[in-house]
């Protein structure tokens, strides 16, 4: 057991954040206003703890059931975990039914009020966790796409609400953005989503280039493999690229954040096409140096 899940098995609450430092972009930098960080940070507590619900990568104990009212013996049940979780949430929004249970919920209700958030956002995610689930393959890249407006699109939305910036062509170019770092996660995690017996590679698209499901297991990418992520890679990046301008929109220190989300898509890119497309061995990491030299590019509006 990890010092993280030690932690998260004695405090649910303060262990989920605590995931916030490993993840691949930046969830509530320090350069942001304090506000901010405060209000992304239950955002983050949210999405986290959904997805560790959805992966199954709750800390041992079962202390996050319990607080959700859920047995023990059914603490496994993913989609009894995720419909209490939804039935909790509900508790933020709807005032009437009593204090939400889980503490990261309870974390969200000043947020939710502050920032006068809607529950769509967050239904997504639940939804995206509970189609995880039911839905190992995907049969076209549109399938693959409307996953990543469950998965993905809220939450440049919730930071887009959150920040007070919302507007519908703010939104779009943020969805595109956001659909484009959900496809390079996929891209960079295709090893471990087989062990899950997730596959988010379209299958029209394997079968264009002739891949197969047993190409995936093994330890390097063979030709056909390579090519395949190399389409998806250019999808994803062709994506960034039209989500971009949502930079050049905004100012300050929100210009700062969405600089590196974009920069942090470029540079997953371009360590994937510096290991010559094979994801198979892990995920391709870039280096930070080269991680600011793609925010400055974005910053400068030059790509």
């Amino acid at each position: 057991m990890t010092v993280t899940d030690t932690a998260h098995a004695v405090d649910p609450e303060r262990g989920t954040l605590a995931k916030a430092a490993d993840e691949n972009f930046p969830v509530a930098p320090f350069f942001l206003p304090r506000a901010w960080r405060t209000d992304l940070m239950a955002v983050y507590g949210f999405a986290r703890l959904v997805d560790d619900i959805g992966d199954g990568d709750l800390a041992p104990g079962g202390a996050d059931a319990r607080l959700l009212g859920v047995p023990d013996d059914r603490a496994d049940d993913r989609l009894l975990m995720l419909d209490a979780f939804e039935a909790d949430l509900r508790r933020v929004f709807a005032g009437s039914d009593g204090s939400p249970r889980h503490p990261l919920l309870r974390r969200l209700v000043p947020t939710v009020r502050r920032r006068a958030l809607t529950p769509e956002p967050f239904l997504g995610l639940i939804a995206a966790n509970r189609q995880d689930q039911l839905v190992a393959r995907y049969e076209t890249y549109d399938d693959l796409l409307a996953y990543c407006e469950l998965s993905a699109n809220p939450v440049g939305r919730l930071v887009l609400a959150v920040t007070g910036t919302s507007t519908p062509e703010r939104i779009r170019r943020s969805d595109e953005i956001c659909t484009a770092l959900q496809i390079v996660e996929h891209l960079q995690d295709v090893a471990e989503d087989l062990g899950r017996d997730r596959i988010y590679l379209p299958a029209e698209d394997m079968k264009r280039f002739h891949v197969r499901e047993t190409d995936l297991a093994a330890p390097s990418a063979n030709a056909s493999v390579r090519a395949l992520i190399a389409y998806e890679a250019a999808r994803a990046r062709d994506l960034l690229n039209e989500g971009a301008p949502l930079v050049g929109s905004v100012h300050g220190r929100l210009r700062l954040l969405l600089a590196g989300f974009v920069a942090g898509g470029r540079a997953a890119l371009n360590a994937i096409a510096a290991a010559d497309h094979d994801v198979l061995p892990g995920p391709p990491k870039s280096g930070k140096v080269h991680l600011l030299r793609e925010a400055g590019v974005v910053l400068r509006g030059e790509g």
